[in-house]
């Protein structure tokens, strides 16, 4: 599966609902350090097809943006990657923390 850009509340509240891991990404389409981490989080799709991968444009999908940190209780930061599984949170991280390498350790 490649990644897929969700837009609303209910495509996520249907996701976390899955048993499946799911990695989402939260991208600033202004900021170059996320250019940067999305640069990462698309290698780490195309290395891992099978994975689900979902991705949502913080200035755009804002709503969606605030609803996820308050599902999560984890504070919105841009760039940021959340692994999903079993509909909580397994891991998050930021910035220059988000590598294709840690989405997959943690994955």
């Amino acid at each position: 599966m490649t990644k897929q850009h969700i837009q609303s509340i209910e495509e996520f509240d249907a996701l976390i609902e899955q048993d499946k891991p799911f990695v989402f990404f939260k991208h600033s389409l202004t900021c170059p350090i996320s250019k940067n981490a999305f640069v990462e989080y698309e290698a780490f799709t195309k290395q891992n097809e099978n994975v689900q991968s979902y991705y949502l444009h913080v200035q755009t999908d804002r709503e969606l943006s605030n609803y996820i940190a308050e599902k999560t209780g984890i504070r919105h930061e841009s760039p940021q990657a959340l692994v999903f599984d079993n509909g909580s949170v397994k891991w998050h991280a930021s910035h220059s923390k988000i590598t294709a390498d840690s989405l997959m350790k943690n994955l």
